[in-house]
């Protein structure tokens, strides 16, 4: 059930593509080779790429189909089987869920729901159903004063590989424009008056010098002695990038500046981008778009964000439009996520490696996921 031959196909390796041939036998890669095979079973690829499984290290996918229209919640775990099929048919075969511990926003989805998805997942999981390798990645929102509470609960699990510290009080980093704050939460029906926008801006800040420092040390020392990687969020200016290097922060996720990108390559950080900038040609929110970073060599991954399509496009796009070989543009989706990520398994088209694979075919230039395999077992 989980041996295939792939050939006639153009197979994207780390640094050159060649039109060959892809055994797998028993879940893992046996043989990548040039040339062409007739043997029994294998499938005729016609000239499709063969790709590693993308690797998605922030989704926030799952949230849309946890609340699929204003004010109604839907079970968690059909939602969660909803998402993992959206995943894998864009060629998504390691996931790791997004969940927000916190929300700045009273009555919000994101934390009415944290516990009860976090368990479908893992139950999930566990039954064997999910289609992906499915991860956690824990968005730890600082200035949320249940913070702590709500996160300890989550920490024990070894699914838990990833942690991002967020600060979405409105007039920095991602919001330090605050008519741009304003305009994104209008879209969830919230207006304010000039007074109460005001009260709101005042109550946020006033969150962010009680919680954020300490709530910042408790989750680092949460972290600590686990097997987890930490990452920063929209981060705007040197000084944040500076923080999160001296606090063990290794990946950079979605800067919004080019001076905090070119910080970021400095001390070393991977730096993150969500692929909907590329394919939507920038940033919804007006900070830096991905392509810009891409021209100016400060980008290393790429994030579906809130859309599992645009991750392959994107990647597609840094080829097309960035002027990136194939192998670098796939890397940003594949082997480089897998190294930040501290996975030495997969990302990568080489024998030893999980034969987590994708067919892709390109029509008038837009990639279209064909099939894909989960180690092995072929899910789309």
């Amino acid at each position: 059930m989980n041996d295939f031959v792939l050939t006639n196909a153009r197979i994207v390796l780390d640094d050159s593509v060649v039109h060959g041939t892809l055994i797998a036998r028993k879940g893992c890669i046996r043989l990548v080779d040039e040339g062409s095979t007739q043997a029994p079973g294998a499938i005729d690829c016609h000239g499709d790429y063969v790709i590693p499984g993308l690797i998605e290290l922030h989704t926030d996918n799952l949230e849309k189909h946890l609340m699929p229209r204003a004010g109604v919640i839907w079970p968690s775990l059909p939602a969660v089987f909803t998402h993992d099929a959206q995943v894998v048919a864009a060629g998504i075969t390691t996931v790791f869920d997004a969940l927000s511990v916190g929300d700045l926003e009273e009555e919000s989805v994101r934390i009415e729901t944290l516990r009860s998805t976090y368990d479908a997942i893992l139950a999930g999981q566990a039954s064997g159903t999910l289609r992906a390798d499915h991860w956690l990645h824990l968005r730890c929102e600082l200035a949320y004063p249940q913070l702590l509470e709500a996160l300890e609960p989550l920490m024990h699990h070894s699914s838990v590989r990833l942690l991002s510290l967020m600060d979405h009080t409105p007039g920095q980093r991602q919001y330090r424009d605050l008519q741009q704050y304003r305009k994104y939460y209008s879209k969830n029906h919230m207006s304010w008056t000039e007074d109460e926008f005001a009260e709101v801006v005042k109550k946020r800040l006033a969150q962010q010098a009680t919680y954020s420092a300490r709530h910042e040390q408790a989750v680092l020392d949460m972290a600590q002695g686990r097997n987890i990687v930490l990452a920063s969020h929209d981060d705007t200016d040197t000084e944040q990038v500076e923080h999160a290097h001296r606090i063990g922060v290794t990946i950079s996720e979605f800067p919004t500046t080019q001076e905090a990108a070119a910080a970021a390559r400095t001390r070393g950080l991977t730096t993150v981008m969500g692929a909907p900038n590329i394919v939507r040609g920038g940033s919804h929110s007006g900070n830096v778009a991905a392509l810009d970073l891409a021209h100016t060599n400060r980008l290393d991954m790429l994030s579906s964000d809130y859309v599992p399509a645009s991750l392959l496009h994107g990647a597609f796009m840094l080829h097309t439009q960035a002027g990136w070989s194939m192998p670098r543009a796939m890397a940003t989706v594949s082997r480089n996520p897998a190294k930040a990520l501290g996975f030495d398994d997969r990302g990568r088209l080489r024998p030893g490696m999980r034969a987590d694979v994708v067919r892709v075919r390109t029509v008038d230039g837009l990639p279209i996921v064909r099939n894909v395999w989960v180690n092995g077992q072929l899910s789309f």
